[in-house]
């Protein structure tokens, strides 16, 4: 075994150790080479696919800035007091950003978290309630008493939006609230 690198093969080339037999220098420089082109190559694709063809929303949801920043936003409708009220009832999301909404009713009746042009301005990710997670557009969400929604979304349309609950008689007695998002 003199004059084997490492118990391998000595071919009259210099040789590189891979596992339990050597490969000449040549070879290794090869597979590294194509290694290096095929990184270099996915690169320039995932450019070309993150200018041409992935949609505004998923460059943004994408976007380094955007890349484990979630911000979390809490709002109870109605209380433990049964006061017909948001809390808070206004909100404030800035376009382009990722938020997940925690929505969660305190109160013994059921209400509903409607603001069908806010939902419209906004591309929404998911919607998860208990163990079911809904995916597509949202215009109003029911919390009957003790529940909580979560709603992933990402603001699009700058402007200010109405809240409401549409329950007889619970927007007229202040259960209103408004959306801004800003550009």
């Amino acid at each position: 075994m003199a004059g084997k690198p490492f118990g391998g093969q000595n071919w009259g080339k210099r040789s590189v150790w891979q596992g339990v037999g050597a490969i000449p220098a040549e070879s290794a420089l090869r597979i590294a080479l194509s290694g290096l082109l095929s990184g270099l190559l996915s690169v320039l694709l995932g450019g070309v696919l993150w200018l041409g063809v992935l949609t505004p929303q998923a460059r943004a949801i994408a976007s380094p800035a955007n890349v484990g920043l979630v911000s979390e936003v809490q709002v109870h409708l109605g209380d433990a007091s049964e006061a017909l009220k948001f809390v808070p009832d206004h909100l404030e999301f800035t376009a382009g950003r990722k938020y997940k909404l925690v929505l969660d009713n305190p109160s013994s009746q059921k209400h509903y978290f409607t603001a069908k042009d806010f939902a419209d301005s906004v591309w929404t990710q998911k919607v998860e309630a208990g163990n079911v997670e809904i995916k597509g557009a949202i215009h109003e969400l029911e919390l009957k008493p003790g529940a909580v929604a979560e709603w992933v979304f990402v603001p699009q349309r700058p402007g200010t939006y109405d809240l409401r609950c549409v329950i007889a008689g619970h927007a007229e007695a202040g259960m209103v609230g408004e959306i801004v998002i800003t550009p």
